[in-house]
């Protein structure tokens, strides 16, 4: 089973390698061509840089991807997991305390592991195209603040669900299940108002005449929304791009301050228009929705195997602790899930159609909102001929000329 498990891993890793590089391939193919109705914004100078910057980013990503399968090879299938499992269990006696420190030094040596790729993207690759205005202080603050915040929030979460399943060995997936949802929501309610803050500044649109149009648009679509805010994107990348954050009362939306130095008012309307198309299409909540439903199947999944006593020989370990049998059956979920990879993506690039053509009936103006995705494409260099296999597989958004394709067709006579 070691083995077939092992090949199963290396059938899917071959997979997505083979997927990215026919999406290079295209690229090289398709790359210089300016597709129709983006010659006003797309030059033969903007398509090389963003062939050069798909280039770098795929093959920093391959690179990444394949010193992180291969430590996760040694660590599975060499003999390192029961080594690592006995350190951790000669710590404490305590279930809970064992588990903080099974997946908290895991955590942590993969955050120090993977610095180097980190800092590369931020100070190479990123700066190379452009992109990076961060500093390393900066960058500094943002790693050892988001070390310290996640490694907060996985204490409790790993405290909790632990002690449930002291507390209820026998129904702890529904407990846990139910403490998931619960910090899914709060995190919603939070995340504005406490975590964001802490990496960027927020204040209210000053943009002469735009908050006015924005708040129009909502009237329209009959959404009250707390604040249009601004975000100092500016001060790590010039990337650009626009959001919807919260739930219910402290729900807001944000602009990076990129964005609105590119765009007209017209087209930061359009763009808006969209993501309030999604909250009001209930896309959030249906995704929501099935989160969590999905998330109750594989608690209960998980519960039933890792009773299993053969789990940890798929990996030709024999016995091991609970939280090295979670580790195995993560992996093993992971290549299960795998084919179900397009699926979610497909049902992604639906709602993100759905999204459009809300926005469109709402501002009343397909060619706003086709005209910033044009420049959104142009000012992040992003790739206007990806392959339609590796589209297919993994974009959340359909391919922007496909999209800007069908904005023009709603606005044809």
């Amino acid at each position: 089973m070691k083995v077939s498990l092992l090949l199963l891993f290396a059938a899917t890793t071959a997979f997505t390698y083979w997927l990215r590089h026919i999406n290079l391939r295209h690229l090289k193919q398709y790359g210089a061509t300016v597709p129709d109705g983006f010659a006003d914004a797309i030059s033969q100078e903007t398509l090389a840089k963003t062939s050069a910057y798909t280039i770098d980013s795929s093959r920093l990503g391959l690179w990444e991807s394949l010193f992180d399968n291969t430590l996760l090879i040694l660590f599975l299938f060499a003999g390192l997991l029961p080594m690592y499992d006995r350190f951790v269990a000669g710590m404490s006696d305590s279930f809970i305390v064992q588990g903080l420190l099974f997946f908290l030094i895991l955590t942590w040596t993969q955050a120090i592991l993977e610095l180097p790729f980190t800092l590369y993207s931020t100070f190479v690759v990123e700066a190379r195209h452009g992109f990076n205005t961060s500093t390393l202080r900066i960058w500094a603050a943002d790693l050892l603040k988001s070390q310290v915040i996640g490694s907060i929030l996985l204490a409790l979460i790993i405290s909790v669900s632990l002690w449930l399943i002291e507390w209820s060995p026998l129904h702890w997936w529904l407990w846990l299940w139910g403490v998931m949802a619960m910090f899914t929501l709060v995190m919603m309610f939070l995340s504005p108002y406490v975590i964001e803050p802490l990496f960027n500044k927020f204040e209210p649109v000053d943009e002469p005449g735009l908050t006015e149009e924005i708040a129009a648009m909502m009237g329209k679509a009959g959404l009250k929304v707390g604040r249009v805010m601004k975000m100092d994107a500016s001060k790590r990348s010039r990337h650009s791009n626009a959001y919807f954050t919260g739930i219910g009362k402290v729900k807001r939306i944000v602009l990076f301050d990129t964005l609105i130095e590119q765009m007209t008012h017209a087209e930061i309307v359009a763009v808006l228009a969209h993501e309030i198309g999604h909250w009001k299409l209930r896309h959030i909540l249906k995704r929501l929705v099935v989160a969590e439903g999905m998330l109750l199947g594989g608690m209960w999944c998980a519960w039933q195997a890792v009773r299993w006593e053969g789990l940890t020989g798929l990996v030709g370990m024999e016995g091991g602790s609970f939280f090295a049998r979670l580790m195995i059956l993560g992996f093993i979920a992971s290549l299960l899930m795998f084919p179900f990879t397009p699926l979610s993506a497909w049902l992604s690039r639906r709602h993100e159609r759905e999204a459009d053509r809300f926005a469109c009936a709402i501002t009343g103006d397909p060619e706003s909102l086709a005209s910033a995705l044009i420049k959104l494409s142009a000012e992040n260099l992003s790739n206007l001929h990806p392959h339609p296999l590796y589209a297919g597989f993994y974009y959340s958004h359909p391919p922007v000329v496909e999209r800007v394709r069908s904005l023009r067709q709603l606005n044809a006579p």
